[in-house]
């Protein structure tokens, strides 16, 4: 079966010529190739290994990455990155399909003895993807780039441990007063801005310098900022994407290595 634009080609059940050809087109017209069956599997490379028969989904991409799906589980059992340079050939009652790779030199053979389905589809995506960071993201976001809340800003500890509860970011600003900081990934309630206030007295009568309260949200519900006003607490914007940004430039061996010498 093939679709009204020529952006897909199915095949229910094919012989195995039938599939060859498919898959012959879509290696030279680097369509995105979908093959379900039984099939074994065999990599040469860095090292070797075999996969016996089995049923399972081979998926080929434009880009000449390949994954060897079983019917469970989210990560292939064999794969083989981008670049792969890909043949198919029917060998007497076997269909056999070969990635290869020049660098690093390997080898991927998937080779069906029953072809379920086939199909090639010409798929396009431009689309950006756009990362949301949790709660916990973004206080190591703010762990990562304290300017990302407020220039100057210097954590001393996070999830800082206090009656009647736990502060989120605990630190100093660039005038040397203490700052404790409740960060809300969503736009932040009156709860939020209670939870917070319940924190300062208790922090207050431990040390002997002037505290600021601090809420860290992406906005802020209707009325919460005259509550934060009367409750003498301070509201910064911080908004989950530009802190997903920061961990993925960082990379998570710099959060590992600012986790393990804080604790």
């Amino acid at each position: 079966m093939q679709g009204k634009n020529n952006k897909l080609i199915l095949l229910k059940e094919p012989q195995l010529a039938e599939a060859a050809i498919v898959i012959e087109r879509a290696f030279a017209q680097r369509h995105t190739l979908l093959v379900a069956g039984r099939c074994y599997v065999h990599y040469e490379g860095r090292a070797s290994s075999t996969l016996e028969n089995g049923e399972r989904l081979l998926i080929v991409k434009s880009d000449g990455s390949l994954l060897v799906h079983r019917p469970t589980g989210s990560e292939p059992v064999n794969w083989q990155p981008a670049g792969g340079v890909f043949n198919v050939e029917v060998k007497v009652d076997k269909l056999e399909i070969q990635g290869i790779r020049s660098k690093p030199r390997e080898s991927v053979k998937v080779i069906f003895d029953e072809v379920l389905m086939v199909s090639a589809l010409g798929l396009f995506d431009a689309g950006e993807f756009l990362l949301h960071a949790s709660e916990d993201d973004m206080h190591r976001a703010i762990l990562l780039k304290p300017s990302l809340f407020e220039e100057g800003f210097k954590p001393i500890s996070w999830e800082k441990h206090i009656e009647p509860g736990f502060v989120d970011i605990y630190g100093e600003d660039k005038d040397g007063k203490l700052v404790i900081v409740e960060v809300k990934r969503r736009v932040a309630s009156k709860d939020a801005a209670l939870q917070l206030s319940k924190y300062i007295e208790p922090i207050k009568a431990k040390v002997n310098r002037p505290v600021r309260a601090v809420l860290a949200a992406p906005g802020l519900a209707k009325d919460v900022q005259r509550l934060l006003v009367t409750l003498g607490l301070e509201f910064k914007v911080l908004d989950p994407k530009d802190c997903a940004l920061v961990l993925k430039k960082s990379g998570v061996s710099k959060l590992e290595s600012f986790f393990n010498s804080e604790k």
